[in-house]
């Protein structure tokens, strides 16, 4: 069996590229534009994220969407208190662990809220209305408030 040729021409060089250097009677390569494979993955990504918009804009209900900007609120006021807490210091620490504590609680009951709620989830919650999903999210997130004032101290 003979050897394979490598019929791959190897990549030009960051010397070639700069001062052409050719053999007698050979044509220099020109370096290929890598901004046009950038600018078209950079395209096919805009739209689709600019699809996801317009479908979540268009068919998430307003309940939903609302519940969704709560959540949102809730991880920026998380990371600035983590941040707070990286940059001053964190000399009452159970001051912080609570306040930490209550942010990342409520983000999680209000995602189980959301999922209750959602109108895709409706067949893994029968027995569960809008209101008692509700009802069941502001009893917990007292409970949960409760738990972290009496932590403070």
């Amino acid at each position: 069996m003979a050897p394979r040729k490598n019929t791959r021409e190897p990549a030009p060089s960051a010397v070639a590229t700069t001062q052409p250097s050719t053999a007698a009677g050979s044509v220099p390569q020109q370096p290929k534009p890598a901004t046009t494979l950038k600018s078209a993955g950079a395209a096919n990504w805009d739209e689709v994220l600019q699809n996801i918009c317009q479908y979540y804009m268009k068919e998430t209900p307003q309940r939903t969407k609302l519940v969704d900007v709560f959540l949102v609120f809730l991880a920026a006021v998380g990371a600035l208190q983590f941040v707070y807490c990286i940059l001053a210091g964190n000399y009452p620490f159970n001051a912080f662990l609570s306040g930490f504590c209550a942010t990342v609680g409520q983000f999680v009951l209000t995602v189980s809220l959301r999922i209750q709620t959602s109108e895709a989830n409706k067949s893994d919650f029968p027995a569960v209305s809008p209101e008692r999903a509700f009802a069941d999210f502001i009893v917990c997130s007292l409970i949960l408030h409760f738990f972290c004032i009496n932590f403070i101290n």
